[in-house]
């Protein structure tokens, strides 16, 4: 199904939409929505934005979780999301370390491409053009922009010291969390 650029959001997930943990986030249990993340999420599908989550989760190949623990997380997630009104349309993950030298580790761009592939349909070299990635960390955002994709960094999980370091990818928005990046996303498309 192909939609246009300006209705699909792309958001990491640890520090975005959850907590972050330095030791990961390895259980349901650990699995902790951050405050208004999934208020903003069912805000976005209510204005009729479908929502992808490209999202590193090098502990399956460190063994600190299973593919069904992975899988609990996001069920947990679907759950919690429903009574609001909201969903998640895609989650894509890639679940290996730096070692691997994979390209689907942010911020190589494999995630990216296999989500244009899935939306957009596209065989440019943009074909994230104008879509809003959310992060909270250099890498998240690099990922998307090799795509065309616009670079949002909230200061949640990893945000504040992301900003700290500096080297932000040209025209990268802040936003104090997700519900500031959807408010503001909203407000300009009035």
């Amino acid at each position: 199904m192909s939609i246009s650029s300006s209705k699909l959001i792309i958001l990491d997930r640890d520090g975005v939409i959850n907590e972050d943990r330095d030791d990961y986030v390895k259980s349901v249990d650990e699995w902790i929505p951050l405050p208004r993340s999934l208020e903003a999420i069912a805000l976005l599908n209510q204005a009729g934005y479908q929502i992808a989550i490209a999202t590193n989760q090098s502990g399956l190949s460190r063994g600190y979780f299973t593919i069904n623990e992975l899988h609990a997380m996001h069920n947990k997630l679907d759950k919690l999301l429903q009574p609001l009104g909201g969903h998640i349309d895609s989650i894509f993950f890639c679940p290996h370390m730096d070692s691997h030298d994979c390209d689907c580790r942010k911020p190589a761009p494999g995630l990216m491409k296999e989500i244009a592939l899935r939306y957009k349909k596209s065989d440019s070299t943009q074909p994230l053009l104008g879509v809003p990635i959310v992060g909270d960390s250099l890498r998240d955002l690099q990922a998307g922009i090799a795509l065309g994709a616009s670079p949002h960094l909230v200061l949640t999980g990893k945000g504040q010291k992301t900003l700290e370091k500096g080297n932000l990818p040209e025209g990268t928005q802040i936003h104090a969390d997700l519900m500031a990046f959807t408010n503001a996303l909203l407000e300009s498309n009035v």
